[in-house]
């Protein structure tokens, strides 16, 4: 039945002049949004001034909602997949986007579970509802094949995506990939986490952020004002509690070759995860200094050198 539905969108949109413009117009639940949602809505324009190169958004209907996807580099060049992290929207690229479309077209893909520009019609309860709403998602944007970077809880999608894309992913990296090489271990920083769960909200999200970044200052403000009405307005995700880390027989069985990036300071990952990293058939990982679970933010132009150097490889 899924298939069927993406063969009608496609036939609906095949006269178009440009493969993407039926994406284009501005659905009403953005435009006409209710003053909640435009204050995000808002927000996530203002984190867009950063974007510092050329981009299209394009708003893609799928069997279950509206997928929003930031669209960036050069026409004809290879496609690089971005899924975000938790609460961050394909906003939190905007330290990575311009060296990353340097060369590469990339896709940029709110997730629709979450504050963003993408739209939910229906719920989405289990992990191969969400991954094979993505799948609906990469065959709309015609991407044969691509590279795929992960970011936090968009890691461990990733990795799931990519189990069941050994031959269209041509590479996979993994920036601080939340609950997918080993479980969150016991830190001061969750510690003190937990412990604000007893404060007001601007000192849990203030707190959230110290032990998340090892540099606060160096977030944009108009990215932190997103930041914090997204983190307000979201709720847990059913799916959750799936969230679990591979088998290591599970992780050998990814055949791309995988960049496993974590920070020195990282609540969410430890040096284990770039020691499995090293297991895998085509795997490398390295730990980035002066650098939180944001590494892209903390170290962007570390991270951003790493991440191409692996993809012109």
């Amino acid at each position: 039945m899924r298939f069927f539905l993406l063969l009608i969108f496609s036939v609906l949109f095949m006269s178009c002049t440009s493969k993407y413009d039926a994406y284009k117009k501005i659905p009403d639940y953005i435009s006409k949004a209710d003053a909640s949602d435009k204050a995000y809505f808002e927000a996530y324009d203002e984190t867009l001034k950063l974007w510092d190169v050329a981009f299209e958004e394009l708003y893609i209907p799928t069997t279950d909602g509206v997928a929003h996807v930031i669209v960036s580099g050069p026409e004809h060049a290879a496609p690089v997949v971005l899924l975000h992290g938790m609460n961050a929207s394909s906003t939190m690229w905007y330290p990575n986007i311009k060296a990353l479309s340097s060369n590469h077209r990339v896709y940029a893909i709110d997730f629709i579970l979450e504050p963003g520009k993408s739209y939910l019609y229906t719920d989405l309860d289990s992990v191969d509802h969400v991954i094979d709403w993505y799948q609906e998602v990469l065959f709309a944007l015609e991407l044969d094949s691509f590279h795929l970077i992960g970011a936090s809880r968009g890691g461990w999608l990733a990795v799931n995506l990519a189990l069941d894309n050994q031959k269209r992913i041509k590479s996979l990296i993994l920036l601080s990939p939340a609950q997918t090489f080993t479980w969150i271990k016991p830190s001061m920083n969750l510690l003190k986490n937990v412990a604000a769960l007893l404060s007001s909200k601007e000192k849990r999200i203030a707190q959230s952020l110290e032990s998340m970044s090892s540099n606060v200052a160096n977030i944009s403000d108009a990215y932190l004002e997103q930041y914090y009405i997204a983190t307000e307005k979201d709720s847990v995700n059913q799916f959750m509690s799936s969230m679990q880390p591979f088998s290591n027989d599970v992780l050998k069985s990814l055949q791309m070759p995988v960049l496993v990036l974590i920070g020195d300071d990282d609540m969410i990952n430890e040096r284990r995860t770039i020691e499995i990293a090293k297991m895998l058939p085509q795997g490398k990982g390295e730990v980035i200094n002066n650098a939180g679970h944001f590494l892209s933010i903390d170290q962007a132009e570390v991270v951003n050198a790493k991440m191409l150097g692996f993809l012109e490889k």
